[in-house]
């Protein structure tokens, strides 16, 4: 099963991939989902060859995709609050539930490839009883394709990769991304970008998570951070970051998983520093 997965994964990838390359230099049908979130006619038509692709091989298993989040029924479980109800929590131990779930972004990086800018990507995770199993990212324009197994080590085309040695901020390059509710965290985003530009080497925004974390792990970022991603932004990712030998947590340090409101992913070597220019902020 496990290199069945691994198969049906990278071939999914490399056609939703392919359908990218051909229709980026063409006009792009757009709507809005937010104030600055777009989706395109290729978000949803990667989405489908990607998710039919899967559904032939395994037709038990579940999806959670970001077009259609919850697909086939299987919404996110919801974080508990103390003194509040969480219905939705019962997903986790649903007996219905598919061993077996499929967590995708059919194109990371939509607003790149809306204005033509060359930064964007495919992202697809499989879990099996919660569990990250595997991990693809793939690059379709520079035909980069970012690959982990549980266990089994991260590669680029087949070689394997691991996170950079960098040791001293001042010759890190890290990268960010910003939240599409950026605008009602400006104060706090700009204060953290001034910290670390008084100490990094470099500070990168390149627009696409998936992209950004599969470059931590190849060595060419030392570290990176973002606010309110989703599961599919960062689930192939976060496999593919541990399997190179880097370290992810949150902004606090805590363990990270993919419903986590913050991410950090570094060559580990850097976190700790990285985690005291993200602490908290004076108020």
């Amino acid at each position: 099963m496990p290199d069945k997965i691994a198969q049906i994964g990278r071939q999914a990838a490399l056609a939703a991939g392919a359908v990218m390359r051909q229709n980026y230099h063409q006009p792009h049908e757009i709507t809005m989902k937010g104030a600055i979130d777009p989706v395109t006619e290729t978000d949803f038509q990667c989405q489908e060859i990607i998710i039919g692709m899967i559904r032939q091989a395994f037709p038990d298993h579940g999806f959670l995709a970001e077009e259609r989040a919850g697909e086939g029924g299987l919404e996110p479980p919801p974080r508990a609050v103390p003194g509040i109800s969480h219905p939705g929590l019962a997903w986790e131990s649903d007996p219905l539930r598919p061993a077996c779930r499929w967590i995708i972004d059919p194109l990371d990086g939509t607003v790149n490839f809306t204005h033509g800018y060359p930064a964007f990507c495919v992202s697809i995770a499989c879990e099996a009883d919660g569990v990250l199993e595997y991990g693809v990212i793939y690059d379709p324009l520079r035909d980069e394709l970012f690959e982990a197994r549980r266990g089994a080590g991260a590669s680029l085309n087949g070689t394997p990769i691991r996170v950079s040695e960098t040791a001293h901020m001042s010759r890190a390059l890290i990268a960010t991304g910003f939240p599409y509710d950026i605008r009602a965290r400006v104060p706090e985003t700009l204060a953290r970008l001034g910290r670390l530009l008084g100490m990094v080497q470099g500070l990168r925004r390149g627009g696409s998570a998936a992209l950004d974390l599969a470059y931590v792990a190849c060595g060419r970022l030392d570290g990176f951070y973002e606010e309110n991603l989703k599961p599919w932004d960062t689930a192939a990712g976060l496999l593919i970051v541990t399997e190179a030998g880097g370290k992810i947590t949150t902004f606090d340090g805590d363990d990270y998983d993919i419903y986590s409101a913050n991410i950090v992913a570094s060559n580990g070597v850097l976190h700790r520093e990285l985690l005291h220019c993200l602490g908290p902020l004076e108020k």
